[in-house]
């Protein structure tokens, strides 16, 4: 008769074989995945972007405080009155030439 046959069992071949498919499925979500290592290296560039631009932001701001201070009635400076004045209105003083 026949002797016993070396063959792996069919349960332990699918027990592998589901093994490996569910180590790569975690292995690439590990990776690719919404909370893996690509997004997190995403997350922290953009992180770093808009720290940058608040940091721009807020000089902005306090240079725009500085001037509406300097123009308030508080503190008048004139040299910064004088600019706006012929800036936004185009004045111009009686002794100056005016070159367009």
């Amino acid at each position: 008769m026949s002797g016993p046959k070396n063959r792996p069992a069919l349960g332990a071949l699918f027990f592998f074989a589901l093994a490996l498919v569910l180590g790569g499925y975690f292995t690439f979500a590990a990776v690719q995945g919404d909370y893996g290592v690509f997004r997190r290296v995403q997350l922290a560039a953009e992180a770093e972007q808009l720290t940058d631009e608040r940091d721009r932001l807020r000089l902005e701001v306090a240079r725009m405080e500085n001037l509406t201070l300097r123009l308030s009635d508080d503190y008048l400076d004139l040299d910064l009155l004088d600019e706006r004045a012929r800036a936004m209105l185009g004045l111009v003083r009686g002794d100056e030439i005016v070159i367009r």
